[in-house]
């Protein structure tokens, strides 16, 4: 393990938020983002993973609101963003707030990206690309799920961000990565112990992503069928990839991916309403995590 991974897993921690809702880039909200990045601070998470194809700049507002938490992106598209100009971000924020930002890259989805083609080769470019900027892989890490994208993580990056994944997802890809690379993978919660209400409320969000091949294909790898990818996902998918029930239940759901082999976990908070911050929800969830 080298000195910049050795050092993210340890500003990282063990928790962290997974949000859309954080990186947006609407004006009128701006106070309440900062705000809320204060507070996650302040509950104790170790980092705020910023989805929705985001970069460094939405990024910046946050750091420079906190003292402390680390701010990723989960991811930055290398389709949409050229590596010349997400290393020149990466230095910016570097130099003013060092060691708070790290830059979370992957290869979205085909029916996302116009042009895509070969994707694990593309990524190898931009990752070159990003040596030849002077941005050093202890600082970067990978939206990985299969084996070949899981060892470019370990080769050329600090590690892995999977996203929508089990604890058994998490166990292959702890053996694949070896003990140094930071593995953090994210999870869904949804603070609801009705189970009709919880998986209706789960089942609407995961939707969305069962159209995407590359989280299907991971899926039936780890022995889902068709049918449980079909018609918004089975219970028993749902099950797995979504936390719901009563706090002990969450928590050890939680817990689960620690002992699989994350390093870190970022927790994605799932409700009705996906447009607003769940902050109460946020405060709930650190509470049971103590």
């Amino acid at each position: 393990m080298n000195e910049a991974t050795a050092s993210l897993k340890e500003s990282v921690g063990r928790y962290g938020v997974w949000s859309v809702q954080l990186r947006s880039e609407d004006p009128e909200g701006a106070t309440e983002r900062a705000e809320a990045a204060a507070e996650l601070e302040q509950l104790g998470y170790g980092a705020a993973w910023l989805g929705g194809n985001s970069a460094a700049g939405n990024a910046a507002p946050l750091i420079q609101a906190t003292s402390r938490i680390v701010v990723g992106t989960s991811i930055q598209s290398i389709w949409e963003h050229k590596a010349s100009e997400a290393a020149a971000g990466f230095a910016e924020l570097e130099v003013s707030h060092p060691g708070r930002f790290v830059l979370g890259l992957g290869v979205s989805h085909g029916p996302r990206v116009e042009g895509y083609r070969r994707p694990y080769s593309t990524m190898v470019g931009y990752l070159d690309e990003l040596d030849r900027a002077g941005m050093r892989s202890g600082h970067r890490v990978l939206a990985a799920l299969g084996p070949k994208m899981l060892d470019l993580s370990r080769d050329r990056a600090a590690g892995a961000i999977p996203y929508l994944v089990t604890p058994e997802h998490t166990a292959q890809a702890r053996e694949r990565l070896g003990d140094g690379a930071l593995l953090a993978p994210e999870f869904k919660v949804v603070l609801d112990s009705d189970p009709s209400r919880a998986r209706a409320t789960a089942r609407a969000y995961l939707a969305m992503y069962l159209k995407l091949p590359n989280y299907t294909k991971n899926f039936l790898n780890l022995g889902f069928t068709e049918d449980d990818v079909a018609g918004g996902g089975s219970d028993r998918l749902i099950d797995a990839v979504f936390a719901w029930g009563d706090e002990s239940t969450i928590r050890a759901r939680v817990d689960a991916f620690h002992e699989a082999g994350a390093d870190h976990v970022a927790l994605q908070l799932v409700e009705d309403d996906m447009t607003r911050l769940p902050r109460e929800g946020w405060r709930r969830l650190a509470a049971l995590l103590t």
